[in-house]
């Protein structure tokens, strides 16, 4: 049987961005300012998924103002075998801290994977709390983010990651 969703809009100071909780209260999205979430919600949301929904925002809150480092949220991102390995790679990858593609690759046995893990890492549909903002190109360069650059530089500046740049998005 499919779970109900229910929709929420956080306003951030990157933009409002949209989360998704299942009835159970688990996380299964967030959409960025640039990205809308598809669907219809559910109303009213039921006592489980108020309490989700509730942590989430509280959670994300918290890290935009750069007081949670680590979230701890049940999250349920729906994606193939690959990218469920993909996404679990990246709630490693530690708060200011970058990676590249090529290591998650490496990270699951992959040679010659990069590819492979960028295509899965744009496929995230829980961004932010599975942070594929903090895989970066083996060269140290930003490379393509759901959100936009300018976005992923503010969440790598956020945590401490990159030094800042001008202008800020926050």
């Amino acid at each position: 049987m499919l779970s109900a969703l229910f929709r929420s809009v956080l306003e951030t100071p990157v933009g409002a961005i949209g989360l998704t909780v299942d009835s159970e209260g688990t996380l299964v999205g967030i959409s960025l300012p640039n990205r809308k979430p598809s669907g219809t919600p559910a109303q009213p949301p039921l006592p489980a998924a108020a309490r989700g929904m509730h942590d989430a925002r509280a959670q994300l809150s918290e890290y935009f103002l750069g007081k949670r480092r680590a979230f701890d949220l049940r999250l349920a991102p729906h994606g193939s075998a690959f990218e469920q390995q993909v996404w679990t790679k990246l709630l490693d990858v530690p708060y200011g801290v970058t990676t590249s593609y090529g290591a998650i690759a490496a990270g699951l046995g992959l040679i010659n994977g990069a590819r492979a893990v960028g295509r899965a890492n744009g496929a995230n549909p829980i961004p932010i709390v599975i942070p594929c903002h903090r895989v970066i190109g083996s060269d140290g360069e930003l490379t393509g983010y759901g959100g936009g650059l300018p976005l992923k530089r503010a969440l790598l500046e956020l945590e401490g990651a990159i030094a800042p740049s001008e202008p800020r998005l926050f």
